[in-house]
């Protein structure tokens, strides 16, 4: 009986035909080569389907899966966190583009980080042509031993991407599941800066590609929600907001930490929702 791959990357793909074939041959492109990958394609309705099959047929290595209705965004994403079989797990956007060495790099940060929870690399922003357009300059203190500040520079800076990067999947199970309320990604983020740090590889090696039809570029806050889940529909923004700190909350109350640490982590979230989020939808001046 062969033992299943220490890794699985998990592909959520909706309409993806445009972009697929290039994420696809960058992953299958990676030195590190003990990976799954499993394709979760939410019933879409233009050649992606073609596209994966094609490529499951000659890689052992894909699992394609086609959902029989378009159940969103976000419950697409938790369906290949379920599906995994591995002890890594890294969600690959279908738009995205990975140096040949991404997978080996991040493997070995964890292999020799074991407190860390995470690993990616640096990163770039790239066009529809996959041009670079920006190097991301990354600054956020993810990697400190005390998870107030963690968590505070998540809060309060702007990530790299981190929501890709290859994460444990003991930990990653043991979060709430990606939900789809506003910025649910960077929750889900945040919640794992809870259990440990995170390791950044100082090289650019994840092309993070920006054009129109990226899910997070859908216009307003409840088309992106929508988007994620359909049952969104019709949601106030001012629940969809209130989902989000709620979601803090109860990350916070559920972590690993410890008394003063849980106390340190409210103080920040009390001072985040002094601030941004409730300006936004006009509950403050």
């Amino acid at each position: 009986m062969t033992s299943a791959p220490r890794l699985s990357i998990g592909l959520p793909v909706y309409n993806g035909e445009n972009y697929l074939a290039e994420a696809l041959d960058n992953l299958l492109a990676q030195t590190y080569t003990d990976y799954e990958l499993i394709i979760s394609d939410n019933a879409s309705t233009d050649g992606t389907r073609e596209i994966c099959e094609k490529y499951a047929a000659k890689d052992d290595r894909i699992r394609y899966v086609r959902q029989p209705k378009n159940i969103g965004a976000a419950p697409n994403h938790d369906f290949l966190v379920r599906a995994a079989g591995g002890e890594l797990f890294k969600w690959a956007a279908h738009d995205d583009l990975f140096a040949p060495g991404l997978l080996a790099a991040c493997v070995k940060a964890l292999d020799e980080h074991p407190e860390a929870v995470l690993a990616h690399s640096y990163m770039a922003i790239v066009d529809e042509r996959g041009e670079i357009l920006e190097n991301y300059d990354y600054r956020l203190e993810t990697d400190s031993p005390d998870p107030a500040r963690r968590f505070r520079s998540l809060m309060f800076g702007e990530g790299g991407d981190d929501y890709y990067g290859v994460i444990r999947l003991s930990v990653l199970r043991r979060i709430a599941p990606h939900d789809s309320y506003h910025n649910a990604g960077r929750k889900l983020v945040g919640e794992l800066s809870l259990h440990g740090t995170f390791v950044q590889v100082p090289e650019v090696m994840f092309f993070r590609r920006e054009h129109p039809g990226r899910g997070d570029n859908l216009g307003t806050v409840q088309k992106v929600c929508t988007n994620l889940d359909p049952r969104r529909a019709g949601q106030s923004k001012v629940r969809l907001y209130a989902e989000f700190a709620a979601g803090y909350l109860n990350a916070i109350r559920n972590a690993p930490l410890t008394a003063t640490e849980r106390r340190d982590c409210y103080g920040v979230m009390a001072e985040w929702l002094g601030g941004k989020p409730l300006r936004k939808i006009g509950l403050l001046a």
